[in-house]
Order: C-alpha cells, then structure tokens, then sequence
C-alpha cells in the first residue's frame, strides 16, 4: 500500500491528503487515514468521533462551524459521493495565515481529504445532488463549545462556486468574521 501524499496548503498547518487507490479487476482499495502518517499534524491527538453527512441539492452550504477549547478539534474531511468544495479558514489569532481561506475540491474520483487544525472553521457547498461526507474528528461534539462564521462574511472575501441556497437556521444566525472569534 502506498503512503499518503500530504500537501501542506497556504493556511499554517492546515494539508490536503491524497492517496493512490490499488486497483484491480475486483475493484479498488484506498487508504484513509494513517496515524503514524499524519503524526505532524495529529499532534498527538487520536480519533474522537466519525460523522457522515448527506446533503442533497447543488448549491447547499453547510457551515462555517468550529468548536471552542477545550473541545477544539482536528478535522479530516473526505468526499465519498457526489463533489463538494470545501473550505477552511484560519481563526488563530497569533497565526501568519489568520483570516486566509483555502477551498478544495473534494470527489471521490480525486481521492484527497482536507485535513483541518484546530482553531480552524470548516464548510463545504454541494457541487452535485446527494453528496456524502466523512468526518473524522479529534474531540467530542459539545453544543457549549460550538461556534461559526458566516458563510459570506465579506472580511473573507471566500469565492464559492455557486450561489448559495439551502442553509439551516443556525447557519444564517452565524456571526461574521471578527478577531475574537475563535477563544485560543
């Protein structure tokens, strides 16, 4: 099996992860996720909880979410159906790249996996019906310590591909995006 490609992106300490499925006759077999491969940017952290997101139409946004210490989290995230891109942005406030975004196209066909810090918000927006995400996440959800940043906060300046429809109620409540947001 192959290692892991892990490209480090603009955003200090933020990667996206590709691997190179084996393929054969009966199919495909793809690595996803190697601790000792990611130990860098695991910072000594272990697997959490796994989530899965289906969202169904073209155009959706979802986020941009992030917790608080102490439950603040490393995030890896991978498109296993349908096509999404995916965002990240640097919330730490001592950090070079504090306030910078990066976007990635995740499919399941490109086989990479954005791996997001701690001190990091993430959302995606739907590129095609019914995709599916999987998360793997460094701490435990707490609703207490959960957070977010409008998606169209205009100090961001993020491009989504599409116009945006179909956001939840929280999403809309977000707040935008300040210098004392994230609580380091």
């Amino acid at each position: 099996m192959d290692k892991l490609t892990i490209m480090p992106s603009k955003l200090q300490g933020a990667a996206v992860v590709k691997t190179d499925p084996f393929e054969d006759n009966r199919g495909s077999f793809n690595r996803f996720f190697c601790m000792d491969e990611l130990k860098e940017y695991l910072q000594g952290k272990s697997v959490a909880v796994i989530n899965f997101s289906l969202s169904h139409d073209v155009g959706t946004i979802r986020g941009l979410h992030f917790q608080n210490p102490p439950f603040a989290e490393i995030k890896m995230v991978r498109c296993l159906r349908g096509r999404v891109f995916d965002v990240m942005v640097d919330l730490r406030k001592e950090s070079p790249t504090f306030g910078q975004w990066h976007g990635e196209l995740l499919t399941p066909e490109n086989v990479k996996m954005i791996l997001i810090p701690e001190g990091f918000a993430h959302g995606f927006q739907v590129l095609e019906k019914e995709s599916e995400l999987l998360y793997v996440h460094t701490a435990p959800y707490s609703k207490k310590h959960e957070s977010g940043v409008r998606f169209d906060a205009p100090e961001l300046g993020i491009e989504w591909p599409l116009p945006s429809r179909n956001l939840s109620e929280r999403d809309l409540k977000l707040q935008s995006f300040s210098k004392n947001l994230y609580n380091e």
